[in-house]
């Protein structure tokens, strides 16, 4: 009962402080963004290479589709447009003969897959019909705009590589991309090329383009497809955009504290970007339990009925209790663990600000690169349907 009441109030005081410190950011941080004009694409500037000096050491490389840090003065090559272009070193016959999927009643060729500025839908059942914006891109951004799906799928599920943004609040929406397009937010590892593609996105949409694709995405129903695996070995793989690739069904590697999120169907992901393919995360043993203690109690513990406080906050105190949200705080429960741990470190590192940044700046600030496994393993086991996850798959 002690402990019960112990963390109950933790809770409270938690959630007050975040009501507090996010209403003091709102106000004198956020209001000075630009919040309506957009700033001309690819232009230098905080938000394309960084003010802050970021400490690499402790990087998950893993969560940003690395193998080594980046050398000094490293920076992503930007993206190429969307092209409808053939491939020359492929068959043109195969690249636009039809293609169907089980179930589907779309057809589409590999060259209307690769046309980011005309997303392709094979599932339209599963979401509300995408605006201009979601499927085709800015309107500003002529023949280089891209839609918001090509990326983060029609269903809003995203990939390991970029975010998900199905169900999310619309306020916390809009918010990044404000954040996005203010500089106030950029990606810790200056090579990941697809955040600055982000952030000319963001310069380049209107305010009636935001609000359509905020509203979209958060009309969406969340459908977690993360399979989070605890073994001491995995897969070799390969990196392709980014994102893990298994190169073999055999577990031969050992994991080595890592975190490893690849396709469960690697062909369907890449070459058709079928968005209901799902993913498996791999996490070193012992990591669950780990992430719920921390993600629970914040690593709190009672001793003789006193409460010792832990390194962090739970997260439950302001993303709820099944951790899918209270009010524009954003759920988080089973997404992606990839994006969650970049999240973490760029947070940590100071290239993620913003509204309510502020506070989580202080939850993040004693994490270790263990606690951010377990912490992203445990929110991505989580099922919202469910409230939490009742089978976990434990190999060695």
């Amino acid at each position: 009962m002690s402990r019960r009441i112990g963390v109950f109030i933790l809770g409270i005081v938690c959630f007050a402080l975040g009501a507090v410190v996010q209403r003091f950011y709102d106000v004198r941080i956020s209001s000075r963004a630009p919040q309506t004009a957009a700033l001309p694409t690819g232009a230098p500037g905080p938000g394309r290479g960084g003010t802050v000096a970021v400490d690499f050491t402790n990087e998950p490389l893993w969560a940003y589709g690395f193998e080594t840090r980046p050398a000094p003065g490293e920076k992503a090559a930007p993206q190429a447009p969307p092209t409808r272009n053939l491939r020359p070193n492929e068959d043109a016959a195969e690249q636009t003969r039809l293609r169907r999927l089980s179930g589907s009643a779309a057809q589409y060729s590999l060259v209307d897959v690769r046309d980011g500025s005309n997303v392709i839908d094979w599932w339209p059942e599963d979401h509300p019909p995408m605006p201009d914006v979601v499927a085709h891109g800015p309107a500003r951004m002529g023949p280089t705009k891209r839609g918001c799906a090509s990326c983060h799928l029609p269903n809003g599920l995203g990939r390991p590589e970029n975010a998900a943004p199905g169900a999310l609040p619309v306020d916390y929406f809009v918010r990044q991309i404000q954040d996005f397009r203010s500089g106030l937010r950029y990606s810790a590892d200056p090579r990941k090329p697809n955040t600055n593609t982000m952030i000319d996105l963001a310069k380049a949409m209107t305010d009636a383009e935001m609000k359509a694709a905020a509203e979209y995405f958060a009309a969406i129903k969340w459908k977690p497809r993360v399979r989070v695996i605890e073994t001491d070995m995995v897969p070799k793989t390969r990196i392709v955009g980014n994102l893990f690739i298994a190169t073999e069904e055999e577990k031969t590697e050992p994991i080595a504290g890592r975190l490893i999120e690849v396709p469960e169907n690697e062909e369907l992901t890449e070459r058709y970007r079928d968005p209901r393919v799902g993913f498996v995360a791999y996490v070193p043993m012992g990591s669950l339990a780990r992430g719920k203690d921390l993600v629970m109690l914040g690593g709190m513990s009672i001793v003789d009925n006193q409460i010792v406080q832990g390194k962090t906050t739970a997260c439950t105190a302001c993303h709820g209790e099944d951790l899918m949200g209270v009010a524009d705080v954003p759920p988080i429960a089973g997404r992606s663990p990839s994006y969650m741990a970049r999240q973490l470190f760029d947070i940590q590192q100071g290239t993620r600000n913003g509204a309510a940044v502020q506070l989580m700046k202080l939850v993040v600030a004693k994490l270790t690169p263990e606690d951010i496994v377990a912490v992203s393993a445990y929110v991505a086991s989580r099922f919202p349907a469910t409230r939490e996850r009742t089978t976990v798959l434990t190999q060695r």
